[in-house]
């Protein structure tokens, strides 16, 4: 239920920064200017997606398998839950690799981005302790 909630809270996070870059709401909640900053860098894409779109269609594919785990006991989990648990451990590598050009490339960090990392690691933990009790 844990990563239902996490991934349904990023697919919401990912859409309000998705909205916010094509122009479909005025402003950002950042409180500094370091938000728009990374959002309209060059490197707010990845091999040509934006990577608030990646952000949403992983978060919502995260929120698919975790609806999985839920239909069944945790002696039957296999293969979904190792599914959501390698699907989070990309989110966490993807995230880490814009956490590491903010901090060392833009030199800005955005709240947003550092709410959405705290989302994946957790959600990573929730499917990792799933996984655990999952396996035979």
């Amino acid at each position: 239920m844990s990563a239902t909630l996490l991934s349904l809270a990023g697919v919401f996070l990912s859409t309000y920064l998705y909205l916010y870059k094509t122009g479909r709401i005025g402003t950002l909640a950042c409180g500094t200017g370091s938000c728009e900053f990374v959002q309209f860098s060059s490197w707010s894409s990845f091999l040509g997606v934006e990577v608030s779109v990646i952000g949403i269609a992983g978060y919502l594919a995260l929120f698919g398998l975790s609806l999985g785990t839920l239909q069944s006991p945790a002696t039957e989990r296999g293969w979904p839950s190792l599914a959501l648990l390698l699907l989070a451990l990309g989110g966490v590598l993807f995230t880490a690799y814009l956490t590491a050009v903010e901090l060392f490339v833009l030199h800005a960090i955005c709240r947003w981005c550092v709410g959405s990392a705290v989302i994946i690691s957790l959600l990573f933990t929730v499917a990792l302790l799933d996984w655990r009790r999952a396996r035979p």
